[in-house]
């Protein structure tokens, strides 16, 4: 293998895929160097394409446009522009503007790209299937497998790029209609099969990419499984009639397919690099696999003009690309999860409904929607309910009796500071100074109804007399210094997971002495080998945990707290009830989710009966495991109607923390896709916790309906004043987020240090 020459001088490259990517690719490595040996082997014609329109952004034109003003100039010329999106449900048409789309059709971009290699004295070899990779990879310095979703490059090294391929739910097909829309398009069709999507966009004067889409069940129901690419167009257009003003579809071997996403390892193996589609996809509901594939033949070009030699190239493209492919990936993916769940959005107000599918990426969000159309996010703050001047996060939102002054809540946090389970002055100090930065509302960290109910030595609890009074002086502070504010507790046990150090001297390892006996409901440690086995609870073990819980229950009340949170989630002991992973029991709180469910229930009960009436409740759950067998999406919209039809008055929602093996999808507002689909499905209100960080992210989630209430963690220890801050950011200065009568001086950010110099007034001359 040639991979460890030098890259500058000459250069022999062959090219696996005659896509806008290998084309691109092959194009730039030729302009940058004349002297390199380029081949592109396809094995289609050159007039063959597949799809229609491609979208490319102003990002992906503005690096063309630096890196080969040839193709841009051309591209330039064949693009229609357009700004608008329609959104068609349920008859009514909402249209937001400002938001700059341009597109072309995919055999005009080729036929650019095979005139742009020629010119430059690229090899372009059609009807013809490449080499084996290993003999390209011996005779040539450089191959670029740009060979699709079905690489076979990728395939050949399976073992070194380690790809990882999810096939979805949905069923969709590319067609085109003759005419040109002037919007992009979204329109929802409900059959008696189920909920069908159309994504639509011009890409010339007088054609459009039609993309019909829907859930395998739907697509089995409507018997698009049992006709052929002609009658799928028929049926299509018969559906959206309306849309198309009566006008047929049709394909270009067109076939209904399921979308794959691909996600590898390593990009590259030795002299082998994979690009496009080959290395990575996202769904198209997001934007384009070519302008994807085309910013990496940018940066691949890049990297090894400017690498000295071809291994640092390719390890500095895969460090540059991953990144931003990762982010798009995810923005995908809670796109593409959003159409799969489309249903369960249908019956939300009109314009709360556009606003959910504009933002359903949360790469578009409130305060950029702002910017782009701000009549139609008027229109969407005044159906949420929002006064004038007044941001969504600081409209009220009532629990029973309970009304909180806005929708930000301080998460449950532990901090591992007490003294046998006693709150002291770190705690009130703690939660009465995130009290006075604003939140709607304050959680404790979990509170444990037992001693060995605890995680740590320096878990709080609610076991004693001392405790309750302990607390009732936090609730005092509270009450008294930050009127409006209210304060709630989180009960807990922690199963399985307790008996363990402070988190800074060990997360999650077992005490080195004075370790207290673990119960769980089956005996299955933590941690194999690390974490002792759990003694699995029996009737009298039930009997006596829910009276603890009853217990804590009746001293929170009198401790003054505002709201009572139980804790089903993160794998403590309720939660390891719940998941099939943590409960292996064969008894009735075994086997099925309704036996699961039960004691979780049976604990619920006993506490609601005994915490006031008009005092709210709520449920922490993981709406999922992370981890292959556990809790599903599914089974957490179960579990959520079941607490909810118990008296639940919302459902925190969080994920994981249940199995160490979990393999969690982390990224920004991560979580709050099940939040959503609880809200949505269950009809329940829904708390939404998990990496949301900025107020233009909390705004975003309540307007579009994915969430009442937004728990924040960390933001809240980077910045006790958060809520504040946000306030003021926004110049809202109204009810919903009151600063303290001391600290008003405080709400205009202090003046910081001139950097405007003043400019001189005179030049002399140095004689």
């Amino acid at each position: 293998m040639a991979g460890a020459i030098a890259v500058s001088g000459a250069l022999r490259v062959a090219v696996i895929g005659g896509g806008p990517g290998g084309l691109y690719a092959a194009a730039l490595l030729k302009r940058l160097d004349p002297e390199r040996d380029i081949t592109v082997w396809e094995r289609n014609a050159p007039d063959d394409t597949f799809g229609f329109g491609v979208v490319l952004s102003d990002e992906t034109l503005g690096g063309i446009e630096h890196a080969d003003p040839a193709v841009y100039r051309a591209l330039q010329a064949e693009f229609v522009r357009w700004d608008d999106i329609d959104i068609v449900h349920r008859g009514r048409t909402l249209t937001s503007g400002g938001h700059g789309f341009a597109a072309l059709g995919r055999r005009r971009l080729l036929e650019i790209l095979h005139e742009r290699c020629e010119g430059l004295g690229v090899r372009l070899r059609f009807r013809t299937e490449a080499p084996p990779v290993a003999e390209l990879a011996a005779t040539h310095d450089l191959v670029i497998a740009a060979d699709g979703v079905h690489s076979a490059t990728r395939d050949a090294h399976g073992d070194v790029f380690a790809p990882r391929i999810t096939t979805h739910r949905c069923r969709y097909i590319w067609l085109a209609a003759d005419f040109a829309f002037d919007s992009f398009r979204f329109e929802i069709a409900e059959t008696e099969h189920g909920v069908i999507q159309l994504h639509g966009y011009p890409y010339s004067k007088d054609a459009s990419t039609v993309i019909v889409e829907m859930r395998e069940e739907v697509w089995r129901a409507a018997g698009f499984d049992q006709v052929d690419e002609a009658e799928s167009a028929v049926r299509c257009a018969k559906i959206f009639a309306d849309a198309l003003d009566g006008r047929p579809l049709r394909g270009n071997s067109s076939a209904w397919t399921a979308f794959r996403t691909v996600v590898n390892d390593r990009w590259s193996h030795g002299n082998t690099v994979l690009l496009g589609d080959a290395a990575h996809t996202a769904h198209f509901s997001i934007g384009s696999g070519t302008k994807l594939a085309v910013e990496d033949a940018l940066a691949l070009a890049a990297c090894i003009e400017e690498q000295p030699g071809l291994p640092a190239a390719l390890a500095a493209y895969e460090s540059e690309r991953r990144p931003v492919v990762e982010s798009t990936q995810r923005a995908a993916g809670a796109s593409l999860r959003w159409f799969e769940e489309l249903a369960t959005h249908l019956d939300q107000p009109p314009h709360q409904f556009a606003f959910n599918l504009l933002t359903r990426s949360r790469r578009v969000t409130h305060d950029n929607l702002r910017l782009r159309d701000a009549a139609f996010t008027g229109a969407v703050e005044k159906g949420f309910g929002c006064p004038p001047g007044t941001p969504p996060m600081f409209t009220p939102f009532r629990l029973r009796s309970l009304t909180l002054r806005n929708r930000v809540v301080v998460s449950p946090m532990d901090m591992y500071v007490a003294k046998d389970g006693l709150p002291g002055d770190f705690h009130l100090v703690h939660l009465g100074a995130r009290a006075l930065g604003g939140a709607g509302l304050v959680m404790t960290e979990m509170v444990c109804v037992s001693p060995e109910g605890r995680i740590t030595p320096g878990c709080t609890g609610l076991y004693t007399s001392e405790q309750r009074d302990a607390w009732r002086r936090v609730t005092d502070f509270v009450h008294l210094s930050s009127p409006g504010t209210a304060i709630g507790v989180q009960l807990g046990h922690s199963g399985r997971k307790g008996s363990t150090k402070l988190m800074w001297e060990g997360i999650d390892q077992p005490l080195d002495q004075d370790n207290w006996p673990l119960s769980a409901a089956s005996p299955l440690p933590y941690r194999p080998g690390v974490n002792q086995i759990p003694h699995a609870l029996e009737r009298t073990g039930l009997t006596e945990i829910r009276e603890q819980f009853a217990a804590a229950t009746r001293r929170a009340a009198h401790s003054g707290f505002d709201l009572l949170e139980l804790h089903c989630a993160h794998g403590y002991l309720l939660s390891g009830f719940l998941s099939p992973l943590t409960n292996h029991r064969t008894d009735t709180y075994g086997g099925s989710l309704e036996n699961r469910l039960r004691f979780p229930l049976e604990v619920f009960d006993e506490m609601r009966a005994v915490w006031p009436d008009d005092r709210p409740m709520t449920v922490r759950i993981s709406a999922t495991d992370w981890a292959d067998g556990g809790t599903t999406a599914d089974d957490a919209v179960v579990i959520a109607r079941a607490f909810a039809a118990h008296g639940a008055d919302a459902i925190d929602v969080s994920t994981g923390q249940v199995v160490p093996d979990e393999q969690p999808e982390y990224g920004r507002s991560y979580q709050t896709p099940y939040a959503d689909r609880i809200r949505n499905e269950v009809n329940v209100p829904v708390i939404a916790v998990g990496a949301i960080s900025s107020w233009d992210d909390v705004n975003s989630l309540l307007l579009a309906g994915r969430a009442d209430l937004c728990a924040l963690a960390r933001p809240h220890l980077h910045d006790p004043h958060w809520t504040l801050h946000a306030a003021a950011d926004q110049d809202y200065t109204g009810p919903g987020a009151p600063w303290p009568l001391p600290y008003r001086a405080g709400s205009r950010k202090p003046p910081t240090g001139r950097t405007d110099a003043p400019k001189p007034r005179l030049t002399l001359d140095a004689r």
